[in-house]
């Protein structure tokens, strides 16, 4: 659905969504990143395990949630960095003991 307009190849970072190696930006946010995705999804609504995606990019609608590096957090916060690992989330998010 989404596309970079140039190529970043000269400083291209790699995050990982899912196990999957993907070229990212420096600068660029974990949601931009999910906007380009052929898998154009965040997380799963937790009753009907509807995809969600990042809807309003700044942090008011808690749609691009996803686990970053371990923790939850708002995609469309995120900035990324080299070997990040990114989780989309599925369902109710659960909360370590």
């Amino acid at each position: 659905m989404f596309r970079k307009l140039h190529d970043p190849s000269g400083e291209a970072l790699t995050v990982f969504i899912d196990g999957a190696s993907v070229l990212a930006e420096p600068n660029e946010t974990v949601a931009t990143i999910l906007l380009r995705q052929p898998n154009l999804w965040a997380r799963t609504t937790p009753v009907s395990e509807t995809r969600r995606a990042p809807y309003c990019m700044m942090g008011t609608c808690f749609d691009c949630l996803a686990m970053v590096d371990g923790a939850l957090v708002q995609t469309c916060l995120a900035p990324v960095h080299e070997g990040m690992h990114i989780e989309r989330q599925l369902g109710r998010r659960r909360v370590a003991p």
